[in-house]
């Protein structure tokens, strides 16, 4: 049975009573067909209604030849008639980010003659990918035009053209059509066949951002927020801004130059730490035992770059060596190198009679072991 689509009548329709007219137990739902709907269903790049249909959960709405779909979470009464709900709030918000993107595309189309070779529309934001690259700067002009497109309060119509003037119709579509076409018209501003429901002027969509843009396929795609999602996404960066601007005593507006000092002064700090280490490191190294051809070190506090610097020294002047840094209490980290010695093999003694993991290289070996000061040096007397 044909499903009257409501939404194409009036897309602002989001209470409406309706007649079952079939209900089918599928897997993990039921499948619920109505004499009239406004729920949308899944097309043109925008995703599916949900909301109520009477107690019943509309979960998704998907098209079958004439009849619209909707998949519940219960069973409803065939031939009864129900209140119906539409979750407008993200209906509404979903109309805003599908009105900015058909104005972006439309502007992009006309000044830059690049088509829109792909829209999705996720549930906060929108990709667009265009068959031609722009630069940042070319960008903000599309955004500039395009928001000056919603202040202008552009009439959006949306309806179906007679089979016979749509030849003569130039518009946007990324598909060959040729029946049943259905345009979206934005004043001075874009015509696009689409399916999915759209707002009556560009002025409540209120605002559009284009967030972020990346080479794709031989073109670009944008990353774009439309509406209360960019009101949102402005929102949240802002609190972001305003916590960065007081952790660091700056002004909001000088927040990255204000960063930018920060990382200087760290990477200072950073290499004055490794200079400072290495200082340490070499004044330890005295402190190496060597005895015959194997030699060993015990310290407290070393991190795995230093012990290097002293395996690295040791290695020069001994068959084996093997650095130990930590404690009885809380356990060691051991780095082992030779030039000589199959490394891999030493690691499977070390670990297992000092109670060890860890692995590496046939030259270097490295990792923590739970053993006291008394039997690592039994276990290097032993090596």
């Amino acid at each position: 049975m044909l499903t009257e689509k409501l939404f194409y009548t009036d897309s602002y329709i989001s209470n409406f009573k309706a007649t079952v007219t079939g209900c089918v137990k599928a897997s993990d739902c039921y499948h619920i067909t109505l004499d009239k709907t406004a729920f949308f269903f899944e097309g043109g790049g925008q995703k599916a209604d949900t909301g109520l249909i009477g107690d019943a959960v509309v979960k998704d709405v998907r098209e079958v030849g004439e009849e619209l779909i909707h998949l519940c979470d219960r069973e409803l009464e065939v031939g009864k008639e129900y209140s119906c709900s539409l979750d407008w709030n993200t209906r509404f918000r979903r109309m805003q980010q599908h009105g900015g993107e058909h104005i972006v595309s439309g502007i992009v189309h006309s000044v830059y003659g690049y088509n829109n070779v792909g829209f999705h529309m996720e549930d906060d934001y929108v990709t667009v990918d265009f068959s031609g690259e722009l630069t940042r700067e070319q960008l903000d002009k599309v955004e500039e035009k395009a928001n000056e497109a919603v202040c202008k309060n552009y009439a959006i119509k949306c309806y179906f053209p007679e089979s016979s003037a749509l030849e003569n119709i130039d518009y946007r579509s990324k598909l060959d059509l040729t029946e049943g076409v259905r345009l979206v018209e934005i004043e001075n501003t874009d015509l696009c066949a689409c399916c999915a429901p759209h707002l009556k002027n560009t002025g409540e969509i209120g605002v559009i951002k284009i967030l972020d843009f990346m080479r794709h396929r031989g073109g670009i795609r944008l990353v774009m927020k439309s509406g209360l999602d960019a009101v949102d996404d402005y929102r949240a960066k802002y609190k972001s801004v305003y916590e960065i601007s007081n952790l660091l005593s700056a002004k909001q507006t000088e927040v990255s130059a204000a960063v930018e000092r920060l990382q200087s002064e760290n990477e200072k700090i950073y290499r004055e730490f490794t200079d400072f280490k290495k200082s340490v490191a070499q004044s330890t190294k005295k402190s190496i035992v060597f005895k015959d051809r194997v030699s060993y070190c015990i310290v407290s506090g070393f991190d795995t770059d230093m012990m290097r610097e002293l395996a690295n020294f040791a290695m020069e002047r001994s068959e084996l060596c093997f650095i130990f840094s930590g404690d009885d209490s809380v356990g060691y980290s051991y780095i082992a190198g030779s030039n000589s010695a199959d490394m891999r093999s030493v690691a499977k003694e070390i670990n297992t009679m000092l109670n060890g993991r860890g692995g590496g290289r046939d030259t270097m070996i490295q990792g923590k072991i739970s053993a006291t000061e008394e039997e690592i040096l039994d276990f290097i007397d032993k090596m």
